[in-house]
């Protein structure tokens, strides 16, 4: 199936994230509170992973099983990423816009961060893993890349407690609005 990527891209860019319902029907959503991770002195992350990236068990790559990511994100009793979200993450991927931030433990994928990427936002749009930690760390490397690309902006959409333990903090619609349309300005490139 073809998709309008263009305007896809542009439903994000004015804020807006994708999600399937219940019947798996997909539409747009916004919220008047969004969800960010801390791109300076204010993200953290537990003692007890610092010991985890000390001993190096996890290497990080990008997007090198993006299908894969996209399977584990997806892969819960409930979930909002229907069959036919799938496939837009596999177009937009493909048309650059769509990267997994994957850790490994040898050949085996550990965990992984789904997210879209237009100008200096990166919009995190699941994270899962398969082996204890390997989000965790792919949280922490992520952010350090974010960085490292000048970033502007880490959307995480919605507050979980695992969130909060990384200082993710909420702001409202007005302020998101005018950090987004700030990144926008930005030319970043995750890879």
């Amino acid at each position: 199936m073809q998709y309008d990527i263009a305007a896809i891209i542009q439903g994000y860019a004015q804020g807006y994230f994708l999600m399937a319902d219940d019947d798996h029907g997909l539409d747009w959503y916004g919220s008047r509170d969004r969800t960010l991770i801390p791109l300076d002195q204010r993200f953290r992350y537990p003692k007890s992973l610092q010991r985890v990236l000390n001993q190096e068990r996890f290497t990080v790559a990008i997007n090198r099983d993006f299908p894969a990511v996209v399977a584990g994100c997806a892969n819960r009793e409930t979930t909002w990423i229907s069959d036919e979200l799938k496939e837009i993450y596999l177009s937009l991927h493909k048309t650059g816009f769509a990267h997994s931030f994957e850790t490994w433990q040898g050949d085996e994928l550990a965990g992984g961060i789904l997210g879209i990427v237009i100008g200096g936002a990166f919009i995190g749009e699941s994270m899962f893993y398969r082996i204890p930690e390997g989000s965790k760390v792919a949280m922490v490397k992520l952010v350090e890349r974010l960085r490292q690309k000048q970033f502007v902006l880490f959307d995480a959409q919605m507050m979980n407690p695992h969130l909060e333990r990384f200082g993710a903090y909420g702001i409202g619609d007005e302020e998101y609005q005018t950090l987004l349309h700030k990144a926008l300005q930005r030319r970043c490139s995750l890879v």
